[in-house]
């Protein structure tokens, strides 16, 4: 089933996943316009998850507000329902990795969570 610009979409992107509404179709990908955050991106390089011994520990960054980018058709499917508030989804999604971080003893989750509490600075969600 080919879906259609302007329907509303879940779609996985690097390591995060988002609600969105497609704008464009293309070849191999769609191309979405981010609207809610389901998931935060994983913090580290994206090579070697999980491995805090790396050489460079990437903070990732959900996607903002109305970003577009193009995601792999096999990584997007329908999605029925209401689309919660950018903000909203974002700090509920931040809230969640950061919980499940903090269940987790390693070096890769105590740099993960420091990525996180200076993103959450950036995003200004207080």
């Amino acid at each position: 089933m080919e879906l259609q610009v302007g329907d509303m979409v879940t779609g996985i992107y690097k390591t995060g996943k988002y609600i969105g509404e497609i704008t464009d179709v293309r070849p191999q990908h769609y191309l979405v316009r981010v609207l809610a955050v389901l998931k935060h991106p994983i913090q580290g390089d994206l090579h070697h998850p999980k491995d805090a011994d790396v050489g460079f520990f990437h903070e990732r960054k959900a996607l903002s507000f109305r970003e577009q980018t193009n995601v792999p058709k096999q990584m997007v499917k329908p999605f029925e329902g209401e689309v919660p508030n950018y903000q909203t989804s974002l700090k509920e999604a931040l809230e969640k990795m950061k919980n499940e971080l903090a269940e987790t003893d390693s070096q890769w989750a105590e740099m993960s969570l420091r990525a996180l509490e200076s993103l959450e600075a950036d995003y200004k969600l207080s």
